[in-house]
Order: C-alpha cells, then sequence, then structure tokens
C-alpha cells in the first residue's frame, strides 16, 4: 500500500515510522522531551523489520534524543538508506554531548547547520523531507526560510520541504511561498480530526503526515489498566498539549472512548492500532500516519495494517456515527 509524498512525487509506503522514541532520554532541566530508556540493539532490529514489512518511509528530528534518533536510525538502515525516504526536522537546538535540550533557533544559519549535523548523524548525503520544527513560529520568519530551502534542493541536500504544525493558516502560508514545500506533519487521530488541515492538503496538493496517530499509545487499549508511564516519559509531564495522559496514566475521559472504538474495531478483525491506522487512511487519500515504536512487536503489530487497508465505507460511517455520539455524550 503506498502514497505520493504531496506534490513531490516521491513514493512512500502508507505507513510511515515515527522515530521520536528511539532517541531515547532527553531533557532541559526538569523538563523530559523524550520516551524513557530504550534499548538501541532494539531499536536497530524494529528499523530493519519494518523495512522488511514494507515500510519505507521513517520520519526523526534533529532534536530527538539530542541527535541520537538520527543516529540509531542512520546505522540501522546502513547500505538500504536509499531504499527509504527519510524524513528530519530542525529548529529546536540541544547539546549532543550531554543530550540537553537548549532552546529554538530559526534561523537561516541554524537550518543550514543543523542540516549538515543531521546528514553526518544519518549517514547520508541529503534528506528526503526537511521539516520546520518550531509549529508556533510567526509566518513572516517561516517565509524567510522558504529561499534558503529551495537553495538547497537546487544543491541536492534536501529533495523536499513541509511544516510540522497543527495550524492550517501556517501551512498553507508556507506551501504558497514555496515550489517544493510538500507536506504538513500535524496530530491527528480517530480521536482526534483535523478537518481543516485536510480540507488544506487535499487542496494544495500536500501529504498530510499524522503525527500521534495512535493518540501517544492510548489507542493501543494497554493503559486501559490504570499503568503509568516512567518519570522520564514525556507522557509523564503536564503539558498542556499533553490531553490523553495524566500523571502518567491514561486520562479517564480519553480511556472510555477507547474502549469503544476497541470494540468496534474488533468487529473487523483488527486491533485497536490497526483500527485507527486504517481509519486515517479512509479518512483522505493523503494521510500518512507515523506511529512511534521501540520493539519489534510494535513494528510487526503497526505495519500488518498496511495489508488490511483503509476501512471500508460502512465501517468507516459506523465509526463516525459512533464518534458523534461520544462527542454529543461528552458535552451533556
Amino acid at each position: 500500500m503506498k502514497r505520493t509524498l504531496g506534490r513531490s512525487g516521491i513514493e512512500v509506503s502508507a505507513l510511515g515510522m515515527g522515530c521520536w522514541a528511539i532517541g531515547g532520554p532527553y531533557a532541559g532541566g526538569t523538563n523530559q522531551y523524550g520516551w524513557g530508556r530504550v534499548d538501541d540493539d532494539e531499536s536497530t532490529r524494529s528499523v530493519r523489520q519494518a523495512l522488511e514489512l514494507g515500510v519505507t518511509f521513517f520520519d526523526t528530528a534533529s532534536s530527538y534524543g539530542a541527535g541520537h534518533s538520527e543516529v540509531v536510525l542512520g546505522r540501522a538502515l546502513g547500505a538500504d538508506r536509499d531504499r527509504v525516504v527519510i524524513a528530519t526536522k530542525w529548529g529546536f537546538t540541544f547539546d549532543e554531548r550531554t543530550r540537553e535540550a537548549l532552546g529554538t533557533d530559526s534561523s537561516v544559519a541554524y537550518l543550514r547547520s543543523c542540516l549538515d549535523g543531521s546528514l553526518r548523524r544519518l549517514g547520508t548525503d541529503h534528506v528526503d523531507l526537511y521539516q520546520l520544527h518550531l509549529g508556533d513560529l510567526p509566518v513572516a520568519e517561516a517565509l524567510d526560510l522558504v529561499a534558503p530551502l529551495e537553495d538547497l534542493v537546487t544543491a541536492g541536500k534536501i529533495r523536499a520541504y513541509g511544516w510540522s504544525t497543527d495550524d492550517p493558516e501556517r501551512a498553507a502560508a508556507f506551501a504558497d511561498a514555496g515550489p517544493h514545500c510538500t507536506a504538513v506533519q500535524h496530530d491527528m487521530s480517530v480521536l482526534a480530526d483535523r478537518p481543516a488541515m485536510i480540507e488544506l492538503c487535499e487542496r494544495a496538493g500536500l501529504a498530510s503526515i499524522n503525527r500521534g496517530p495512535l493518540a501517544m499509545g492510548l489507542l493501543s487499549g494497554k493503559y486501559a489498566d490504570g499503568r503509568t508511564v516512567p518519570r522520564d516519559d514525556v507522557r509523564s509531564q503536564s503539558y498542556d498539549w499533553m490531553t490523553y495522559f495524566r500523571d502518567g496514566a491514561g486520562a479517564p475521559e480519553w480511556l472510555a472512548r477507547v474502549e469503544v472504538l476497541r470494540e468496534v474495531f474488533a468487529t473487523g478483525g483488527r486491533t485497536p492500532t490497526q483500527g485507527a491506522l486504517a481509519w486515517l487512511w479512509a479518512r483522505s487519500g493523503a494521510t500518512v500516519p507515523i506511529p512511534g515504536f521501540r520493539t519489534v512487536a510494535q513494528v510487526e503489530q503497526n505495519a500488518a495494517a498496511l495489508a488490511q487497508g483503509p476501512l471500508r465505507p460502512d465501517e468507516f460511517a459506523a465509526v463516525e456515527e459512533l464518534l458523534a455520539d461520544l462527542r454529543v455524550a461528552s458535552v451533556a
């Protein structure tokens, strides 16, 4: 199952792999930005298994694990780098040695130097999709980056670029200004539809790269038993955008919705995660979900959704009816 990465013409598997978690611990002061400790050998096996199962799109960022995610991904791909499409991001600054988050930098100079660092860590001479990681950057500042990005395309250091932002107006302005802007990465899942962003992507010919397609793991169903994540996991933090978890545990109001969805996805023979991915594919032909992973087992379960494909129209309609009922109930 394939999709085209927006107007770039680059073909990718309809499912990507999000490499945030395999970066390991990453913090700034008391704030945690990683997903806790990981086993690099297991991460490597997971990347290799994804490749064997037909996944050809891997999304990372320079800041994930202060560069460690890129290092692990590059080593895991090795000589197979040209079989895949690599997306990475820039904008957050860090100390690669101490794995410390330092701040942000939207300058043209950092755009270029950060790319050089990513190429070094990934062990490649080009990045297929380079994404601005600062989602709330003022539009005027973002537009100042378009000409330098076009220069990098001409130089062969990147093939295309995009913006990781949840704001459709920002994404539209960037896409209108940049001939090689081909994607927007944004939060989206069956629990959080983004109709304005989908409309933009379909109209402008952009790929809708879906960050958080499994609601940060909540849609797996494994947090229904009250388990919590470690303190060095980003989901233990009290950020404004951390809606699905509270004090490191699944938020009860969201867990109730997951349970209802689990039952409807099971009727189609899918696991909850496979059903959530199938919903995204049925939602729009532009979507490319990028669930995170830390183990081979997670990769295998997610990749199995490729063979099942999108929800059928009747299945999608049933889920939409169920979601509408849940929204009404939450307001009442």
